[in-house]
């Protein structure tokens, strides 16, 4: 079976923050949480790179590893879900988490968290799919339709590439390969 993953080409990436705005608003998610977002490295200086990152499903994921309440877990494509209805909102994941992907909502009082949030490489969650369910608590579920992630279909400069790992390798592979060129590399 296919292994999703997340590919942000640097060197395509322009720091509009499409891919922000798209998620937010496909799956209405709330002030404070933020399942993707733009990293600008070097920023005003010569070499600067914008990279977009979220959940990154890793192979082994460390969030996976430390929930005490086991509502984290891996689908058999690779990518990695919470269950809502049976996080504590203990924050280890949080802490585990090489790439900040764990969200926790911001409206409670004396630092209460919430449950987890995190990107669902837009294929909802454990509810049944399509249903009201799921998409209140986890959003849209666009892997079931057969559709790229709304971050990565809403990327201009198709910068972001979502899907089957060795496919969106081979994609990035192929730009790399036309730059060492000297080749210019079609954007669109």
């Amino acid at each position: 079976m296919a292994r999703m993953k997340f590919i942000c080409d640097t060197e395509r990436c322009v720091a509009c923050h499409g891919c922000v705005v798209a998620c937010k608003e496909g799956h209405h998610i709330p002030v404070g949480i933020n399942r993707r977002r733009v990293i600008i490295i070097n920023e005003g200086k010569p070499g600067e790179r914008s990279i977009s990152i979220s959940c990154m499903h890793c192979s082994d994921p460390p969030c996976m590893a430390v929930c005490p309440a086991g509502a984290i877990y891996q689908r058999d494509d690779g990518i990695v879900l919470v269950n809502k209805d049976i996080c504590i909102g203990c924050g280890y994941c949080l802490m585990a988490c090489p790439f900040g992907a764990p969200q926790f909502p911001k409206n409670s009082s004396f630092g209460a968290r919430g449950v987890m949030d995190k990107c669902t490489f837009c294929a909802g969650g454990p509810a049944p799919t399509f249903s009201e369910k799921e998409k209140r608590l986890y959003g849209q579920n666009r892997i079931a339709e057969g559709k790229v992630p709304l971050c990565a279909g809403m990327c201009a400069t198709k910068a972001l590439l979502a899907g089957d790992a060795d496919v969106i390798s081979k994609i990035y592979a192929e730009r790399v390969a036309r730059r060492g060129n000297g080749l210019k590399e079609k954007i669109f």
